[in-house]
């Protein structure tokens, strides 16, 4: 006898909520998302974590999240789920994933191994292994670094900035398609910075 899939699993009406407020690129992907992982892990349970949608099976699955520009979705064990694809997809931690539209999700059905492989690793009870090595070090640009150089203020805050918080501002500078946006981006950052704002400030709670 068929399943209905959408009985199963536990859904969150927050989760809802945040997908409503979501800016209207990302709609679509956190719709589709949300979906894809249901299907993959029926008997998933959504919770919210740190203000974003997480997806739970026997611990943490994997979570997704939006913002101004873009979205992301990722593994809790992502280089476990990943192997070698961890890298080319920044997933290094648990999110970095960058995501515009639907199809940055890539196929249907490369999604759903890598979700039953990290359930999988849950049922398994695998955890992820810590880094013992030393961690990979930031390249600032040199517009960037200069800036920094004359803002002391910032320059202090964003040398006690986490490796990841420092890839965030890195990240979002050198993205930007022109000069004057580019430009832009550099001076709303070292004002954020300067007033120990993390990247993405707005979204945390």
């Amino acid at each position: 006898m068929q399943r209905d899939v959408a009985s199963m699993g536990k859904r969150d009406p927050r989760v809802d909520a945040y997908i409503a407020k979501a800016g209207d690129f990302a709609k679509p992907i956190l719709t589709e998302i949300r979906a894809r992982v249901h299907a993959a892990c029926p008997d998933v349970e959504e919770a919210m974590k740190w203000s974003s949608p997480t997806f739970i099976y026997r611990g943490m699955l994997c979570g997704m999240a939006a913002f101004k520009e873009h979205a992301i979705f990722g593994f809790w064990k992502g280089p476990l789920v990943l192997g070698n694809r961890a890298e080319e997809a920044g997933a290094t931690g648990a999110f970095r994933t960058r995501l515009t539209k639907v199809s940055d999700l890539g196929p249907k059905k490369t999604m759903a191994a890598d979700i039953r492989k990290a359930m999988a690793l849950n049922e398994a009870g695998i955890t992820l292994p810590r880094s013992r090595g030393p961690v990979k070090a930031v390249l600032v640009p040199d517009d960037l670094a200069a800036a920094l150089r004359r803002n002391k203020k910032a320059q202090t805050a964003f040398e006690k900035f986490s490796p990841s918080h420092k890839r965030e501002y890195v990240e979002w500078i050198t993205q930007a398609k022109r000069e004057e946006t580019r430009t832009r981006r550099l001076q709303t950052a070292i004002q954020q910075i300067s007033e120990g704002k993390p990247q993405n400030w707005k979204y945390m709670k």
